[in-house]
């Protein structure tokens, strides 16, 4: 391949590299987008499984219904339909043979969640009401309180704040472990509370599900877009390092020694991956990607499993955590995808924060997880396996280990001319598709600022929501008493931090 030249070039072809790509090319710019892989889509690939013919994904991954910019870039891609909804419930936990259905009732929020938290067999009125102050401090944070909260741990934190280890264990445990992908004594108070506001302001949420392979909603028609559009996309190409002019990011090297110039370079890259881009020159003299060392993959592992036979009418199902379990959300493709409704079960799961299933083998994941669906479908226990498959995933998103929420670098980098995208940088969002999405549409944003054609392409999140609790709040508590309270919420975190 000979030296080309490009407006700009998009290196990484992950959610946050192709919504990138696609905003830029859209804008009549010239765009160069490079993936090392065979396959777009990153941490959220999909293809077809040779035995069964059947798209498998990386991993299951959910959509929620506060999805904007990830809607905004379906939208564009005609595949919105494409999202299967469970909009009869927010989620069915498990223990056992014992199930909690959490539905949103008619109270407002940040309520809604209260009377499914009382019907649990093991939770008692003291330990939801201990649960309270959180609730009210998180309201009413800001960005500021969350990088106060970053340097502490999730565990330590809600302690110290009253919550009762009956609470924690049943409800932040597990959101720790499936949202935030550690362990909540690992996890940053700040990262977790951020997320924790963003489930306040809503009276209903919902998760979704692709209808077929996961990486199909949306990269196949981001290329479109992009070619269709005058840009160019190059699978199994890696990038070597960086070209630079005067002190400013001027294009790429490619690991065959091919040149790629370019006035804007954006990097949609996993930190881990930049890492080992950045010339070490870089890193003496910019905190930015000094950092990268701190961002630390949390591994996990995914099982599809194909049965003989219907074991549930459920699309998804997770555990409440324990320590000894392997896997945290469970789903049955057969109840979501179109069509599968009468197949037999093809149940696929996630180990997550995986470091501790490393040692087994294939045939012993599918094993333990076979087991783990039985504990609550007792009909697997006689089921037939008749197909199954285990990947093993080095990264879902970075460790929020304490201190990495103050760490998360902004989309423009020090060095100009490099943009940085991904679901990791700072988008005031928890690590998800939607903040990878949003990371792109930013970028994309910078890119067309410098070039003299500003336009907003990602969509903020509804701050309204959080409004209407304070309102709804004060209905239920005298606003002196509110004040009162908020105080000595207040008063316990300064003596928490």
């Amino acid at each position: 391949m000979s030296d080309t030249k490009t407006d700009v070039v998009v290196v990484g072809g992950g959610l946050a590299g192709l919504t990138t790509a696609v905003g830029l090319s859209r804008e009549g710019l010239g765009v160069t987008l490079l993936e090392a892989d065979r396959r777009l889509g990153g941490r959220a690939m999909s293809w077809t499984d040779p035995t069964t013919g059947d798209p498998v994904h990386i991993g299951p991954h959910i959509f929620i219904t506060e999805y904007p910019n990830m809607f905004a870039l379906l939208d564009i891609l005609g595949t919105r339909d494409k999202i299967v909804w469970q909009d009869d419930r927010f989620i069915t936990l498990t223990d056992g043979e014992r199930q909690l259905v959490m539905k949103a009732s008619n109270l407002p929020a940040p309520f809604q969640f209260v009377p499914a938290l009382l019907g649990a067999d093991d939770m008692r009125n003291a330990d939801v009401v201990s649960n309270m102050a959180v609730t009210l401090y998180a309201i009413q944070m800001d960005e500021e309180d969350v990088l106060r909260l970053d340097d502490m741990n999730a565990w330590a934190f809600l302690r110290r704040m009253g919550v009762t280890k009956r609470f924690i264990n049943q409800f932040w445990s597990f959101a720790s472990m499936a949202i935030m992908n550690v362990p909540i004594e690992l996890c940053s108070a700040g990262a977790i509370m951020r997320f924790y506001k963003r489930i306040l302001g809503k009276s209903e949420y919902y998760f979704g599900f692709p209808d077929g392979g996961l990486g199909d909603v949306f990269a196949p028609g981001s290329r479109r877009q992009i070619e269709d559009h005058g840009g160019r996309i190059l699978l199994n190409t890696a990038v070597r390092g960086f070209l630079t002019e005067r002190g400013r990011v001027a294009g790429v090297r490619l690991e065959d020694g091919t040149a790629i110039h370019a006035k804007h370079v954006v990097a949609a890259l996993p930190p881990t991956v930049l890492r080992e881009l950045v010339p070490e020159a870089w890193m003496a003299e910019h905190r930015v990607f000094e950092d990268l060392v701190h961002f630390h993959p949390s591994p996990y592992v995914s099982s599809f499993v194909w049965f003989d036979r219907k074991l549930t009418d459920l699309k998804m199902w997770a555990r409440l955590h324990r320590d000894r379990d392997l896997n945290c959300d469970f789903y049955d493709l057969s109840n979501i995808h179109t069509g599968w409704a009468q197949r037999p079960s093809v149940i696929t799961s996630n180990i997550i924060y995986a470091e501790r299933v490393a040692h087994m083998s294939d045939e012993d994941v599918v094993a333990a997880t076979v087991r783990e669906i039985a504990e609550f479908l007792p009909a697997a226990r006689t089921a037939q396996v008749t197909h199954a498959v285990v990947n093993r995933i080095p990264m879902a998103i970075h460790c929020p280990f304490p201190g990495t929420e103050q760490r998360r670098p902004a989309t423009r980098s020090p060095v100009p001319g490099l943009l940085l995208a991904g679901d990791w940088i700072r988008t005031s969002l928890p690590a998800s598709m939607e903040s990878a999405v949003m990371s792109g549409w930013l970028a994309a944003e910078a890119v067309l600022e410098d070039a003299g054609r500003p336009r907003k392409l990602a969509v903020g999140h509804d701050i309204e929501g959080f409004t209407k609790v304070l309102n709804e709040m004060a209905r239920y508590f005298p606003p002196k008493r509110m004040l009162r309270w908020a105080r000595r919420v207040r008063e316990r975190l300064e003596e928490v931090v």
